[in-house]
C-alpha cells in the first residue's frame, strides 16, 4: 500500500513539473512589445577613419658622399632651425676649396698683367677679356667649392623633432642618403574620406550642414582635448572607392600626436526629418537588417529595412518602413513570421528617452 501511494505521489510531481513551464513559457510568450518609428529633428557624430599627418615632415638626406664624423642630437630629441645635426668629414671639400681659391687668386694676378699690357698696346684688348673671364671663372668654382663645403653640415631647416637616425659614427655616406626625418608637431593634420552624397550634403545644405569644428578619438578610445577645424576638401574623388579627402587640422600642444598615427574625426551631422527606431528592435541575417511589423490581425512579419546612419541605440532608417507602421521592440528574437502575438504598445518618445539596451 505504502508503494502504491509512494508512486501516486511521484506522478503528480511529475505532471506538476511538466506542466508549469508550459504554462510560464505561454505567459511569457504573449509579452511583447510593440512601438512605432519615431521621425525627429536630430544630429549625431558620424566617425571617420583617417590617417594623423605633421603640418611639416621632412626626410633629411645627405647632399655630399663622405664618412659621417660628427651627430650633434638624439632620436626623439627636439630641435630649433638652423641647428647643426650631422657633419660628414670635409677634409676633401675643403681641399676643393683651397684649390679653386688658389686659382682665384693667379687669375687675378693674370688679370692684372694682361690690362697693364693692354694699357701700353703690347697685347690686344680680347688677351685682356679673357683674363676676366678666367677670374670670372674662378670665382664661380670657389662658390661651389664653399657650396659642397657647406653640405658637410647638415642643419635642421626649421624647429621640429628628429625621428628615428639609422647611421651611426663612421659610416659611409652616399650622397642622397637618408640620414634622419624632421616633424614638426605643433599642429597636425587629420586626414578622412567622406563619401560623395556625405560630401554633397556638406557642400550644398550651408544652414544645416556639418559644423566645421571636428573631435578626434584617439586609437586608446579617448578624445583629443582640443578641437580642430575642417579646412580642406581635396579636388578629386578617388575613383576606385567613390571617396573624396577631408582635412582637419588639430592643435599639439602637448605633444601628444605624432606624424602617422591613426584616429576617428567625429564630425557633428544634422538630420531633418529622420526616420529612427531603436537598435534593439532590429536583426541581421547575411548582411541585411529585419524588423517584424505587426499588422492589423496583430500578425507579426519580417520586413527588410536600410539603414542610412548609425546614432547610439538607434537606426535611422532609410526606407522600408514608415512612421505608421508597428514593429516589435521586444522579444525579436523569439517569434517567428506569421505569428499572431499579443502585445503592449508604448510610445516611441518613451522608448527613445531611456535606450542602453540591446536585442533580445
Amino acid at each position: 500500500m505504502k508503494r502504491i501511494l509512494v508512486f501516486t505521489g511521484f506522478i503528480a510531481v511529475l505532471y506538476l513539473t511538466s506542466c508549469t513551464p508550459k504554462k510560464e513559457e505561454k505567459e511569457e510568450a504573449s509579452n511583447y512589445t510593440v512601438t512605432n518609428p519615431l521621425k525627429i529633428d536630430t544630429s549625431f557624430n558620424k566617425e571617420y577613419v583617417s590617417q594623423i599627418r605633421s603640418v611639416r615632415n621632412i626626410e633629411i638626406r645627405a647632399q655630399e658622399k663622405g664618412y659621417l664624423q660628427n651627430i650633434y642630437v638624439d632620436e626623439g630629441q627636439a630641435v630649433k632651425a638652423g641647428q647643426l645635426l650631422f657633419r660628414i668629414m670635409p677634409k676633401v671639400y675643403e681641399a676643393e676649396l683651397l684649390k679653386a681659391q688658389a686659382e682665384g687668386r693667379a687669375a687675378e694676378i693674370e688679370l692684372q698683367n694682361a690690362k697693364t699690357l693692354a694699357d701700353k698696346n703690347v697685347v690686344s684688348k680680347n688677351e685682356q677679356l679673357m683674363a676676366q673671364a678666367k677670374l670670372e671663372q674662378a670665382k664661380a668654382e670657389i662658390s661651389l667649392a664653399k657650396l659642397h663645403l657647406s653640405f658637410t653640415e647638415i642643419k635642421a631647416p626649421f624647429d621640429g623633432t628628429i625621428d628615428r637616425i639609422p647611421l651611426k659614427l663612421g659610416s659611409l655616406v652616399d650622397e642622397g642618403e637618408l640620414m634622419t626625418s624632421l616633424s614638426d608637431n605643433t599642429q597636425m593634420f587629420a586626414y578622412f574620406n567622406v563619401s560623395e552624397p556625405e560630401y554633397l550634403e556638406y557642400q550644398t545644405n550651408i544652414k544645416g550642414r556639418a559644423e566645421n569644428k571636428v573631435s578626434l578619438r584617439l586609437a586608446n578610445n579617448n578624445l583629443l582635448p582640443y578641437k580642430g577645424n575642417v579646412e580642406v576638401v581635396e579636388s578629386e574623388f578617388n575613383s576606385e572607392t567613390g571617396n573624396i579627402a577631408f582635412r582637419a587640422r588639430f592643435p599639439n600642444p602637448d605633444k601628444l600626436l605624432k606624424n602617422g598615427e591613426t584616429g576617428e574625426v567625429q564630425m557633428l551631422v544634422p538630420l531633418r526629418n529622420a526616420l529612427v527606431i531603436p537598435q534593439k528592435a532590429t536583426y541581421e541575417i547575411q548582411d541585411k537588417t529585419y524588423v517584424f511589423v505587426v499588422d492589423k490581425n496583430n500578425v507579426v512579419r519580417s520586413r527588410n529595412i536600410t539603414i542610412a546612419s548609425e546614432m547610439p541605440d538607434l537606426y535611422v532608417v532609410g526606407s522600408g518602413i514608415t512612421e505608421n507602421d508597428k514593429i516589435l521592440l521586444e522579444g525579436v528574437q523569439k517569434v517567428k513570421d506569421d505569428e499572431k502575438i499579443k502585445y503592449e504598445y508604448k510610445a516611441p518618445k518613451e522608448i527613445i528617452s531611456h535606450l542602453r539596451l540591446k536585442a533580445e
